[in-house]
């Protein structure tokens, strides 16, 4: 009992030693010069790849396709036989609308004829009128000029019958040339929804199976990508972008931003609708792929990096360095003249931005403005110089930092990145 008793009382002993010893040696941190560099800011964002320019192929007429003169993955040119559907009805009902054009040019004949004939026994009557009133009596004149108008309206009403006989005529034509089904560009067949023997459904937004192919131009290729709403105001027209393709695994492509959207792809008054008030408000922005592959196809997955800002050489600081402080949290450091004056000014504040400064083995709490966000460093516009030396982590550690308070540099520092997916967490 003596010797276990001697044996705790000097590890209890040696314990407190090391750990007073610590604690005059103060806390371990990863300490760093704020230097400069070179930052990129950029917006990631995941969507999906298509094609600027696609036409949907939908059938104007009803019927049972017959001809099938293409198939998926197909180069096709503008005015290229697609498809043909089955022209019997259309072709009688041509037939029918020729024979009552003949049919109303020939009432239209018929009609001439009786008004010339009206007109020349108006003529007469006036004629004989002329030399002896008493050989034409006034009614006789009357019914012939009657009849004369009467023949003259039904000539003109017979005209029109063959106009309209003729328009249905162009319509029928019109139908029966839609039983042939064209392309209407060049480009490729990317989907085909079709077979032939199968029948054609008239095309409407809301009427299923009424797609029969889709033709894409593949040379000008997009990616669509969902941007959270508090990054779009970062993104502008004609930002260059690094898009990764998930099918290309070893690949990297370029492009530009040609198009922002300007509303909300779910509006917020939809979304409350439907209940799902919560989620985040995304806008859809295009970028133009530079330079695709030919074998590049529509709604692969994509993910872009938008680059929204660029700077070269200034001063930076790592993201886990940056700190925030509420001004009551912290203790002051006596300072004097102008130094003092922007200590107080800082203090009014209710919580800043800042980093902690290390000076002769003390940290020092100071205020910084930052510009843009790099992968994983700061631009710092205010606050600090080159060469500062600054709290660089842990990241727990920095959490709990106070002015004053005694620092030592670690001596095997944990990675940055390690700190920065906690400061993420």
């Amino acid at each position: 009992m003596i010797i276990g008793t001697t044996v705790a009382v000097v590890v209890f002993a040696v314990a407190s030693a090391n750990m007073m010893a610590r604690r005059r040696s103060g806390v371990e941190v990863r300490i760093e010069e704020v230097r400069r560099q070179d930052l990129v800011a950029s917006v990631t964002a995941s969507g999906w790849i298509r094609p600027r320019r696609t036409v949907d192929v939908q059938a104007d007429i009803m019927g049972r396709i017959t001809e099938l003169h293409v198939e998926e993955g197909q180069v096709v040119r503008r005015g290229d036989i697609l498809l043909r559907i089955d022209p019997t009805q259309y072709e009688a009902a041509v037939a029918r609308a020729r024979a009552a054009v003949s049919e109303a040019l020939a009432r239209q004949a018929q009609a001439r004829a009786n008004l010339i004939q009206a007109e020349r026994a108006l003529e007469r009557a006036r004629a004989i009128a002329a030399r002896d009133s008493t050989l034409v009596s006034a009614q006789q004149l009357e019914e012939a000029e009657t009849n004369a108008a009467v023949q003259r309206e039904l000539f003109e009403a017979a005209r029109y019958l063959v106009e309209q006989a003729r328009a249905a005529l162009g319509e029928a034509e019109d139908r029966l040339a839609k039983t042939t089904i064209r392309a209407p560009m060049d480009g490729v067949i990317t989907r085909l929804n079709v077979e032939e023997g199968e029948t054609a459904i008239v095309g409407t937004m809301n009427n299923p199976g009424s797609l029969l192919l889709t033709i894409s131009d593949l040379s000008v290729m997009e990616a669509v990508v969902r941007v959270d709403e508090t990054d779009v105001p970062l993104i502008t027209l004609g930002d260059s972008a690094v898009i990764r393709i998930d099918a290309y695994r070893r690949e990297t492509f370029t492009g530009r931003v040609t198009e922002i959207g300007h509303s909300a792809v779910n509006p917020p008054s939809s979304m409350m609708q439907t209940g799902a008030g919560g989620q985040s408000v995304d806008f859809e922005v295009v970028i133009t792929l530079d330079n695709p592959p030919a074998s590049l196809r529509p709604d692969l997955s994509a993910t872009a990096e938008i680059i929204t800002a660029r700077r070269d050489n200034v001063l930076a600081i790592p993201i886990i360095a940056l700190t925030v402080r509420e001004a009551g949290d912290l203790e002051p450091i006596p300072q004097e003249g102008a130094s003092a004056r922007a200590a107080a000014a800082d203090r009014t504040r209710t919580d800043q931005e800042g980093v902690f400064v290390v000076r002769e083995g003390k940290v020092e709490f100071r205020p910084v403005r930052i510009g843009i966000t790099g992968r994983e460093h700061f631009e710092v516009l205010e606050g600090l110089a080159e060469g500062d030396s600054i709290v660089a982590g842990p990241y727990d550690v920095i959490r709990t930092l106070q002015n004053g308070q005694v620092v030592r540099p670690m001596t095997t520092a944990p990675s940055a990145s390690a700190d920065a997916r906690r400061t993420g967490s």
